[in-house]
């Protein structure tokens, strides 16, 4: 008697147990991936971290079960406020699409940790990973913990253990670039004076760059460049708010006075064979307009659904090659914007009139609200075309304009104007059919998604034109098309490309495309 028992897969180690790695870990348990988390530390990490979080990155908190409890703790921005020298104020209101949420490091991990410990894992602390051996068929940890040395083999590892991540060194992976000069001082504590709370406040004076963040708790994080031998002391901190901002403005002993550099790297791989990169390990930037926690984030939420969908067998392993194109892509995105926020906070008094002049003519343009706040939010980071291959639906260049647009084109974010998918949709697909009744494309929508069930589902919006959009499960467009014939193409090359037994996998019911007439939408 054939012995069918399918064992259940080992756990997938994730070095660190920092934001990343905690959404990591939850990502995968709540996608059926059991996880270890291994952390050095003792305790959890505080200090002067990350404290924005974009849209994007909310979603992946949505996700995860914790949105909630991090909005109710943490401060939402409803605008940014640029001040510039001689009393002149922009204001841009951010809308909802793109208003951030501000919330201290240490809290979003908190959060994290305590979904991951509901999810049935827990962090495994004090313990440290000394050496990660990368095979074939498997991953091997040498760590040592409380109670002595590990050995640990794992079919999967996540380093998330930060910019001096061991993993990417143990892994020979060069981590290319050059620091960035520029010292940055931070700041937190309590600030008397008038100032909307419900704002960040850029100061863009003559003598140099301010940042008011309000924290929670009435606390506000005030931050900028500096020269090297700045005194960590109140009065240096009170000189500069002065001599930068609006005046008025009065700071209490703060509880936090720190400076500190930063570089601007990308690993030369985010994967090696089993062993895969996020977060602060597979690139670092400049501190400037809230990156760093959103790019890593998106690292995570990239990588979690094909890798569950390899370790459960519904996807071709060859998908998780696409983790590395598509998010270095999107890393030198965000560097190129943080270098260019550097370039435009740090100037002297004659650019920095030149770039006051320019903020005020772009704002009054509109250009400002319209490309530069949707940039920050992270709405604009795009990846290559490359999860189906060039044109994957078999869509023509020039489509038609249903619900007066062209269709995005593979790899941009979903538009805002599709609507929210139902609940537990987890890492499925969403086939979004766009017509009327008339046009049928619902009809074969739903269709293709019965066949796919463990792929995809299927949701129309009745509009006018005609058209079809594939959403990927973190968000991004993976394929477009305007009629049936696209449809049956799409369904052809998903078979061909993504899913795990490929055409086998239309063809066990019966019911393919090429050998019953009545299954394509092409000959209905």
């Amino acid at each position: 008697m054939t012995d069918t028992t399918v064992n259940p897969p080992r756990p997938a180690v994730i070095v660190g147990a920092g934001p990343c790695g905690l959404a990591a870990a939850c990502a995968l348990m709540r996608l059926g991936v059991p996880v270890r988390v291994l952390e050095s530390a003792t305790e959890r990490g505080r200090g002067a971290r990350s404290s924005q979080l974009w849209p994007p990155a909310l979603e992946v908190l949505d996700r995860i079960g914790v949105l909630a409890e991090a909005r109710r703790r943490g401060v939402r921005i409803k605008a940014n406020e640029y001040h510039i020298a001689g009393g002149r104020r922009i204001r841009i209101e951010l809308g909802a699409e793109n208003e951030p949420l501000i919330l201290p490091q240490e809290q979003t991990t908190e959060l994290l940790e305590d979904a991951l410990e509901r999810l049935g894992g827990r962090v495994e602390r004090a313990t440290e990973v000394i050496s990660v051996d990368a095979g074939l068929d498997v991953v091997i940890v040498k760590a040592r913990g409380p109670d002595g040395p590990k050995l640990i083999e794992a079919d999967w590892l996540i380093g998330a253990d930060g910019v001096h991540s061991l993993v990417r060194e143990q892994l020979g992976i060069d981590f290319e670039g050059e620091p960035v000069p520029m010292i940055m001082l931070v700041s937190e504590g309590r600030v008397t004076g008038r100032y909307d709370r419900g704002c960040v406040h850029s100061f863009l004076g003559r003598t140099g760059s301010l940042m008011f963040v309000p924290m929670p708790g009435d606390i506000v994080r005030v931050a900028g460049a500096v020269p090297r031998d700045t005194p960590l002391t109140r009065d240096a901190v009170q000189k500069i708010v002065d001599d930068r901002g609006p005046g008025g403005l009065l700071l209490a002993e703060p509880e936090l006075i720190t400076t500190f550099g930063s570089q601007e790297r990308v690993a030369a791989e985010f994967r090696r064979g089993r062993c895969f990169l996020v977060g602060d390990a597979a690139h670092t930037h400049a501190p400037v307009g809230g990156q760093g926690l959103n790019l890593g984030l998106q690292d995570v939420h990239n990588l979690a659904w094909k890798l569950a969908g390899v370790i459960h067998g519904r996807l071709r392993p060859e998908i998780l090659d696409t983790y590395d194109t598509e998010r270095r892509q999107a890393a030198e995105q965000i560097i190129r914007t943080t270098h260019q926020l550097v370039w435009i906070l740090t100037r002297g008094p004659i650019a920095a009139r030149v770039r006051n002049t320019a903020a005020e003519a772009l704002q009054a343009a509109g250009v400002l609200r319209r490309r530069f706040i949707p940039r920050l939010a992270g709405w604009r980071i795009s990846y290559p075309d490359i999860l189906l291959g060039s044109q994957p639906a078999g869509a023509p260049r020039s489509l038609q304009r249903p619900v007066s647009r062209a269709l995005p084109r593979p790899g941009v974010r979903t538009p805002h104007w599709v609507p929210v998918p139902e609940p537990g949709t987890g890492d499925l697909f969403r086939l979004l059919t766009i017509g009327t009744p008339a046009d049928g494309l619902a009809h074969w929508g739903e269709a293709i998604a019965g066949r796919l069930p463990d792929l995809l589902s299927h949701d129309h919006l009745p509009r006018r034109g005609t058209g079809f959009l594939l959403l990927r499960p973190d968000g991004y467009v993976a394929a477009r098309g305007k009629s049936a014939d696209d449809l049956d193409r799409l369904e052809r090359t998903l078979a061909d490309h993504l899913i795990s037994g490929g055409t086998d996998t239309l063809t066990r019911c019966g019911k393919s495309g090429e050998s019953d007439p009545c299954c394509s939408p092409s000959r209905r």
